[in-house]
């Protein structure tokens, strides 16, 4: 899927505390963002937890889902839910929180994010646990992620059409706060440029 190049006019916001900024948390469904994305938040002194999702919840009439193979309007609406969450966790940043926003951000999508998020530094963190702890986990939940997409599909996906960027960090064998801890021990902010 080709994305258009962000729009490069808006000014990077530069943070002066070096663990001030966005944290972006990604990985396939139930690969744990959400539960990582509110630990990490709830360890920084002051932070907010944007969650990517509700941007595509807040679309009552003319929501259009995403699909192994999506139609124009689903990829519009996603890189509108992109852009909304960025312009948010760049509004929290601005007023002197670190945001750490939380989403499911595969394959193009994720340098189209990252393009739109203007405040620095920016650590991306992609949790990539093995499928079948995956499969495990979404087996174990209330809500089902899974429809159309098995996550066989999506771990492959990420795996082979995501950019390497920011930490990828296999969570297999951690605990939430295993995990946290090496989030906060090994992201490093994305180089500017």
């Amino acid at each position: 899927m080709r994305c258009p190049p962000a729009d490069r006019r808006y000014t990077v916001i530069r943070m002066s505390d070096p663990r001030d900024g966005v944290y972006l948390i990604t990985g396939i469904q139930a690969s744990g963002k959400s539960t990582v994305a509110q630990a990490l938040a709830e360890r920084l002194p002051r932070s907010v937890h944007v969650r990517g999702d509700v941007f595509r919840r807040f679309v009552i009439g003319g929501r259009t889902e995403m699909s192994p193979e999506p139609s124009a309007e689903a990829l519009d609406q996603l890189r509108l839910r992109h852009r909304l969450a960025a312009r948010a966790a760049d509004d929290y940043a601005a007023a002197g929180f670190t945001a750490v926003l939380q989403d499911v951000v595969l394959g193009a999508m994720l340098p189209y994010l990252v393009g739109h998020i203007r405040t620095r530094p920016l650590r991306v963190v992609v949790l990539v646990p093995r499928p079948e702890v995956v499969a495990r986990r979404e087996a174990g939940r209330r809500k089902r992620a899974y429809g159309a997409f098995s996550v066989e599909d999506l771990d492959t996906g990420l795996r082979r059409d995501t950019p390497r960027l920011g930490l990828w960090l296999d969570s297999s064998d951690l605990t939430v706060d295993q995990t946290v801890d090496e989030i906060l021990t090994r992201a490093q902010p994305l180089a500017t440029g």
